[in-house]
C-alpha cells in the first residue's frame, strides 16, 4: 500500500513540477530587469535576486519533473529512490518557493485566516509577478501538504 502511495505522489509531483517549470519559464522569458526596476529603481539588487531565485526554482522543477517521469516509466518502481526524490522536491522546490534562501519574499503564516496571498514581497513587484505567484500558490500549498508526511517519515528513517 505504501508503495502505491509513493508512486502516486511521484506521479502527482511530476505533473505539478512540469506546470511550475512551464509557468515560471514563461514569466522569465517575458520579464526583464529594467521592467521590474521601473517600480523602484533603488531596488535593482532585490529584483536581480527575485529573478535569480525564480531561475533556480525553474531548473530544480524541470530536473525533478524529468526524474519523476523516468521513475514512472520503469518496470519495477524504485521505492527507495522515489522517497529520496520526494524529499529533494520538498526541500529544493516547495521550501524554496515559500522561504527562498536569498530572502526575496516570505510566507505570511496568517494568510490562511485573512484569505490573502501567503507570499509577501519586501518591495513593490509587477502585476505579472504577483499573478505568477497567485497562480502557483494553491498548487504549492497542496503539494507541501501532500509531501509533509512522506518527507518527515523519510527523515526519521535516515536518523
Amino acid at each position: 500500500m505504501a508503495h502505491l502511495n509513493v508512486k502516486a505522489q511521484v506521479d502527482q509531483a511530476g505533473v505539478f513540477l512540469s506546470k511550475v517549470a512551464t509557468e515560471v519559464n514563461v514569466f522569465l522569458n517575458e520579464a526583464t530587469l529594467s521592467s521590474l526596476k521601473r517600480l523602484n529603481p533603488e531596488a535593482e539588487a532585490y529584483y536581480c535576486d527575485i529573478l535569480s531565485t525564480l531561475r533556480k526554482l525553474a531548473v530544480y522543477s524541470e530536473d525533478a519533473a524529468a526524474v519523476c517521469q523516468k521513475m514512472g516509466q520503469q518496470h519495477t518502481f524504485p521505492q527507495q529512490a522515489a522517497q529520496q526524490i520526494l524529499y529533494r522536491i520538498y526541500h529544493q522546490c516547495i521550501e524554496e518557493f515559500f522561504t527562498p534562501k536569498k530572502d526575496t519574499w516570505y510566507e505570511d503564516s496568517r494568510s490562511a485566516y485573512t484569505g490573502k496571498s501567503s507570499i509577501v514581497f519586501h518591495h513593490e513587484v509587477s502585476a505579472g509577478l504577483k499573478q505568477l505567484f497567485s497562480s502557483l500558490e494553491k498548487d504549492f500549498l497542496m503539494m507541501r501538504e501532500e509531501l509533509e508526511y512522506t518527507v518527515s517519515h523519510h527523515q526519521m528513517k535516515m536518523v
